[in-house]
């Protein structure tokens, strides 16, 4: 009830604000809970505390099975004790149930160390917020400015009024200006300025939107391009070593294993050049007739083996050509489609 007669009351503050001045009454809204999630310092320092709280579950798990043994002794035991000892038992579990139960309310209690450290923890930043909201209310000439996440119920809340980014920006252009030179300070200024200017106008924000995926796109067609000349690069230098040690093979008069790989052409060996020109000789002996045998295959001339190359890298060239063309193609429909999407949205 306390909460719907503050919202009411903020409303007819609005209201009335809105009639005396005579003008459109601005108002935002941050979330508190999201900025301090997206603030480093608090995330690490949020860390650190998890460890602590997760340490004290352990503690309090290990006194809870403590006592349960006690409690499994003490049954089984029980027919051959005495009653003073029965007593003594009890009476020691029941101290142990309570000093166990102290201790959970030390730690999670509402007014424990896990609050405590907490609220001690949130609180620097809450601080650098209430005065980053300040100095872009008195910037932008907001008259109202809401905690989403606090005791305020908000029914419903259009995002383009949320500044919690804006807010989350300043914090860090806080943080970052303590670590940059005079140049980098100034880059950092019409950085800052532009985003300003986009939070202003959202048309903007459309178009500094379209700016940077063009700029991607560009960069990845750029990267491509370097990658593509890099393995052209390497390609030639393999096929250039593979026909000199063709060569060579060929002047000492044997052929490289591996020359015959990377060029994928027909190499005869010394032994079976050997074996060749024997069967040339034995056979028209052998048989008795003029009949000459099947010619060996011909070394490829060097000509040929430029020509082979370069009908392989053409190939490879169109196959690439046609991938690029394609990645251009998706991105202009992914873009297109972003853009009705957008013009929907905004109808």
């Amino acid at each position: 009830m306390r909460k719907q007669f503050l919202f009411i009351f903020l409303a007819l503050i609005v209201a009335n604000t809105s009639q005396a001045q005579g003008k459109t009454t601005r108002i935002g809204y941050i979330d508190m809970e999201y900025i301090l999630e997206n603030v480093s310092d608090y995330k690490e320092a949020k860390s650190q505390l998890e460890q602590k709280a997760q340490k004290w579950k352990q503690e309090v798990e290990a006194k809870k099975l403590n006592i349960n043994n006690l409690k499994e002794s003490l049954k089984t035991e029980k027919a051959l004790l005495t009653k003073e000892l029965i007593e003594e038992r009890e009476t020691e579990i029941k101290f142990l149930e309570q000093e166990m139960m102290d201790y959970q309310q030390k730690q999670f209690g509402s007014d424990g160390n896990l609050m405590r450290q907490k609220a001690a923890l949130a609180k620097p930043i809450q601080d650098q917020v209430f005065t980053a909201v300040q100095d872009i209310a008195e910037a932008k000439n907001y008259d109202f400015i809401f905690d989403k996440s606090s005791d305020l119920t908000m029914l419903f809340s259009n995002k383009r009024f949320d500044i919690s980014d804006q807010v989350l920006r300043i914090l860090n252009r806080t943080e970052k200006r303590e670590q940059l030179t005079k140049k980098q300070l100034k880059e950092q200024e019409a950085k800052e300025n532009l985003e300003n200017a986009i939070d202003e106008n959202p048309a903007m924000a459309d178009r500094q939107k379209a700016l940077d995926e063009k700029k991607a796109a560009r960069e990845k067609l750029i990267q491509d391009r370097k990658l593509e000349q890099e393995a052209k690069k390497k390609e030639y230098e393999d096929r250039r070593n593979a026909l000199a040690a063709e060569r060579e093979a060929k002047k000492n008069g044997t052929v490289s294993g591996t020359a015959k790989t990377a060029t994928e052409t027909p190499a005869t060996t010394t032994d079976a050049a050997k074996t060749s020109s024997t069967a040339k000789t034995a056979t028209p002996a052998a048989t008795g007739t003029g009949e000459t045998p099947a010619a060996e295959q011909p070394t490829m001339t060097k000509a040929e083996e430029r020509q082979l190359l370069y009908e392989q890298r053409k190939k490879e060239l169109e196959e690439k050509r046609k991938k690029i063309l394609e990645e251009r193609e998706a991105a202009k429909k992914a873009k297109e489609a972003e853009t009705q999407k957008t013009n929907t949205t905004n109808n």
